[in-house]
């Protein structure tokens, strides 16, 4: 299970990071959301040497959420020397969030 961020640890967890970090934002009550945590814990697993994966429930931190513009869930963002990178939307197969991250996961 990939670890749980929230506005208190964000900084240091995410924009402090010395590799990139994919954020899923997701909520307890989105299918979608549910299906692909599994499939998004895993790549993190896989790939732990080249990016780190944290989940951010938009329920418990609708600061965050706002902050970078979350309108739908699941969302993606990947985030690199503090800045994001690489936007994703919806729930997607694992060959096409490992396309998606293909840069990063060489």
């Amino acid at each position: 299970m990939s670890k749980s961020v929230t506005t208190a640890t964000f900084e240091a967890e995410v924009l402090n990071s010395t590799k990139p970090v994919l954020v899923d934002f997701w909520a307890e009550w989105c299918g979608p959301c549910r299906a692909v945590s599994p499939i998004v814990d895993q790549i993190g697993e896989e790939n732990a040497d080249k990016i780190t994966v944290v989940k951010v429930n938009v329920d418990e931190e609708p600061e965050l959420a706002m902050k970078f513009g979350i309108t739908g869930i699941p969302a993606f963002k990947l985030f690199e020397n503090g800045k994001v990178v690489k936007d994703m939307v919806g729930a997607k197969p694992k060959f096409a969030l490992e396309q998606d991250l293909a840069d990063w996961l060489k």
